[in-house]
Order: structure tokens, then sequence, then C-alpha cells
């Protein structure tokens, strides 16, 4: 023990903290603090007044009915909707968003629930829309071929040809590449709107298993959606939305299904 330690000690009565201790400490720290956030559009008050927290490497599921709010919340935080009073917080720096773009500077990347995918345009051209690689006035598709196939073994995502057009490709697969396309800027957030909706069986296995590894790179994912179960394979916390409110926050381990039922529909107590 340092002579600083020992010193510690005798005015303390208590060793310092391990640097296991303030590594865990500064993992428990949110990255991301969410306050008070409101949000109108005309009369109809969107959100009204809500807190919430991300922390990296977890998997937080956003739930609650139609209107709720849940859409309106991440909207704000990837920067398409301004809030109307609130603070952001990345690392307990206050931010503004002004638009798509200066969240995505902040490493906040969301797939949407139309995928904003182009059918007509391959694999390839889908990952780098927008940000094509050349070689002179000439797009280089040998380096974007080479560059996606890494982009997709390494998140173990399968796609046979990608040459082939989008609008060839199953839902599953479709999926995944919006996936890929997000995961592809290093976000440090992910959000993902309603991923499983629609979606066969496998292909839904399919989509967990790549949040699951998007989740442990170390990336917080915020997951949307209607399917309660998939809740239970990939989140590590739920917030409940209902009404424009945060109604309740809970550990996936100390919920279960009905319980997130009662208090979508507004019977559970406010926690």
């Amino acid at each position: 023990m340092s002579g600083r330690q020992q010193d510690i000690v005798a005015d303390t009565g208590r060793a310092p903290p391990s640097r296991s201790d303030a590594e865990e400490g500064e993992r428990k720290k949110p990255h991301i603090e969410l306050r008070g956030i409101r949000k109108a559009f005309g009369s109809v008050e969107a959100l009204r007044g809500v807190d919430l927290d991300i922390h990296r490497g977890e998997c937080l599921g956003l739930v609650g009915d139609n209107a709720a709010g849940k859409s309106t919340l991440t909207k704000i935080l990837s920067g398409t909707y301004i809030p109307d009073s609130g603070t952001i917080a990345i690392d307990g720096q206050a931010v503004r968003f002004s638009g798509p773009s200066s969240a995505r500077k902040r490493n906040i990347e969301m797939v949407f629930q139309d995928l904003s995918l182009c059918d007509h345009i391959d694999v390839v051209g889908n990952l780098f829309l927008g940000r094509e690689i050349t070689r002179g006035p000439f797009l280089d598709g040998r380096t974007m071929l080479a560059e996606a196939r890494e982009m997709l073994d390494a998140l173990d995502i399968r796609i046979p040809r990608l040459t082939a057009k989008v609008a060839q490709l199953s839902g599953g697969q479709r999926q995944t590449i919006a996936i890929a396309r997000a995961a592809s800027f290093n976000p440090k957030v992910l959000i993902m709107d309603e991923p499983t909706s629609a979606l066969a069986v496998a292909e839904v296995e399919a989509v967990l298993s790549l949040i699951n590894r998007v989740k442990a790179s170390g990336v917080a994912v915020i997951l949307i959606t209607h399917r309660l179960q998939d809740l239970f394979r990939v989140c590590d916390r739920v917030a409940v939305m209902y009404e424009g409110t945060k109604v309740a926050e809970r550990e996936i381990a100390d919920t279960d299904l009905q319980d997130l039922i009662g208090l979508i529909v507004g019977e559970g107590a406010k926690s």
C-alpha cells in the first residue's frame, strides 16, 4: 500500500477503492442522461417531462401502447425532433442536437421501422449509401465489395450474394442490412424501431442474435418493440411509456410479461 493509501486508511478507517471498484463505478455512470424532456405537437403533449438513462453495453427496451411517446422520445435522441424543453447530457456534458447529422456526430444511430433501404440498389450500394468509396471520378466497386463483406462478417451476418438487389432479399435479411449499415458508423447508441415486426420465426431469431452481438461490443441499444417476448431475450432493462410519461422502469430479471402488460395499459403503479 502506498503512503497516500496509508494516509487515507488512517484518516477514514477504510481502504481506498480498488481499481476494479473505480471501473465498476465508471461503468454504472449513464452514457446519456435525458431529463425533463417535453414535446408538444400543437395542443397534443407527446412527451410530458421524461427522464431516462442509457448505459453502455446494455439493451434498454422501450415499450408502450400506440401514442405513448416512444417514437417521439427516440426521434429527439436521434436529432429528428428538437425538444420543447429538457436536457440531454452525454458523459455528463450537455448537448443540443440541431438535426440527425449532429446526433450522428455524437455516435447516435437509428434504424427506422421502414429501414430506409433502396430496393433497386444492391447490398453493397445500400451499405455505402451516401458514403461511397471512389477512385478518381468513379466508384471503387472492388473496395466497397471487400469492405462490405468484412462489415457483415464482423457481425456474423450471412448474405450469400452482396451484388443482389435488396428487393430480392427476405425481410430478415433486409433488417440485418439496415442494422449493419447503422453499426458500421461505429455508434455508441443504436436505436431500433420494431426490428422484428412482420418477420418469420427464424428471421426474428437472427435479428435478436444480432442485437446481442452489437450489445456485446459495448454499444448501447434501445429497442422499441410490441413483441414483448423479445425483451426477455435481449434486454437488460425495460422502460414503460404511457401517455407521454415514463411510468415505470424495471430490470428485466425483476419483471414478467403480465407486469409489463399491466403497466402498458395503465394498470400498474408509477415506479
